[in-house]
């Protein structure tokens, strides 16, 4: 499988659990209305896990633009590759926000709120300050980033060789150095404690994909009650998190 189509398949598959559960959790007449934000952040959890796992022996299993910068400042991944990964993130997190909406198409109909139906697309802050919006962003980002960097994945592949970025010998035979696939379930734990620990403020975006694609696809998906996309905050997601990855890079370079 090319490396970029499976990036846009993991992201998608991100964004169906991350999305589909807040959706299953706010939407009205739905089987989980009301379960609560732990009921949130295990989904998400999961989706990281489920989306990771399936994709990282093609192209490292990244679905989010900061780890893919992440790994290039910390000398992981090719520099090179990084626009492509992020545009197929992207495209990927779009196509997933869709799939939510088919899949949640008469709730959508049968909720007005429009702040809750955003809230199924993209992320928003409780308080809206944008400094201290940006700051939780890092912080998130920062950790998931630096943990992702300590787990030394043999899913860090050069995206156009396909070749291991990071290998041990083993027998006078080079192998990834690493969990593998197995890294995602730490990924997933990560994000996990991320949510309940960081994500009261911001609702937890760490991933300029998973906040900018599904916002699209808000922008553009026909449903009532829709409202406004919210365009004066989607900074907030992708820079925070881009500072918060080259900042854990350069922590990890310098220990």
């Amino acid at each position: 499988m090319n490396p970029y189509i499976a990036e846009a398949i993991g992201t998608a598959i991100l964004i169906i659990f991350g999305g589909g559960v807040v959706a299953n959790v706010v939407l009205n007449e739905t089987k989980g209305h009301e379960s609560g934000w732990i009921v949130i952040t295990w989904g998400w959890a999961i989706g990281v896990f489920m989306g990771v796992f399936t994709i990282s022996q093609v192209s490292g299993g990244h679905i989010n633009p900061a780890v893919t910068i992440g790994l290039a400042a910390a000398g992981l991944f090719d520099w090179a590759q990084v626009p492509i990964y992020i545009a197929a993130q992207t495209l990927g997190a779009f196509l997933g926000g869709v799939v939510v909406w088919l899949a949640y198409k008469d709730h959508f109909a049968a909720t007005e709120d429009e702040d809750v139906k955003l809230a199924i697309f993209s992320t928003s802050p409780e308080i809206r300050n944008y400094r201290a919006n940006m700051l939780t962003e890092v912080i998130g980002t920062f950790v998931l980033v630096f943990g992702v960097l300590y787990l030394n994945s043999a899913g860090f592949l050069d995206g156009a060789s396909g070749e291991f970025l990071r290998t041990i010998t083993i027998d006078g035979q080079e192998v990834g150095f690493g969990l593998g696939a197995l890294s995602a379930l730490p990924v997933a734990l990560v994000v996990l404690g991320i949510g309940l620990s960081l994500g009261g403020p911001t609702g937890y975006a760490i991933n300029p994909a998973r906040d900018f694609g599904p916002r699209i696809a808000h922008a553009v998906l026909p449903f009532p009650h829709k409202g406004s996309s919210d365009w004066a905050y989607s900074w907030v997601p992708i820079v925070g998190p881009i500072i918060g990855a080259l900042l854990a890079a350069g922590l990890y370079h310098a220990l």
